[in-house]
C-alpha cells in the first residue's frame, strides 16, 4: 500500500497549528457571519428579558410559599440523610452475646 503518497499531498505547518507566524487561519465565510449574527440577536434577545422580567422583585419574593415545596423538601433531605447510616445501637445489645454465666451471688464455700 501507497501510505506516503496521501501523507505529503498536506503538509502542515512547524510548530504548533493555531499559533505562531505558520498557523493555519480558517478562512471567514458568510455562513459563519450569518451564524455569528443570529447568535448576538439570540444573546440580545435573551438580555432584554432578563432586563425586564415578568413579575418584580415584590412579586416574586413568596409567590409560592402556599405550595410549602421547601418545607416538603427539607422535611424529604432529612428523612433520605438518616436513612444512609444506621439505626442506634445500644451497648447492651451489642456485648449481650458474651453474657454467658453471670454468678454475682458467691456461696460461703466457693471461695
Amino acid at each position: 500500500m501507497r501510505l506516503t503518497l496521501p501523507m505529503f499531498l498536506f503538509k502542515l505547518p512547524n510548530g504548533h497549528i493555531f499559533r505562531g507566524k505558520n498557523r493555519l487561519v480558517k478562512p471567514v465565510s458568510k455562513k459563519a457571519v450569518e451564524t455569528l449574527k443570529k447568535d448576538l440577536a439570540l444573546e440580545e434577545r435573551n438580555m432584554f428579558y432578563l432586563r425586564h422580567p415578568y413579575l418584580t422583585k415584590e412579586q416574586s419574593s413568596g409567590h409560592s410559599k402556599h405550595l410549602q415545596k421547601h418545607e416538603k423538601w427539607l422535611a424529604q433531605f432529612k428523612i433520605e440523610r438518616n436513612e444512609k447510616f444506621e439505626k442506634h445501637r445500644r451497648l447492651q445489645d451489642e456485648l449481650s452475646h458474651l453474657k454467658t454465666k453471670e454468678d454475682w451471688d458467691f456461696s460461703a464455700g466457693s471461695i
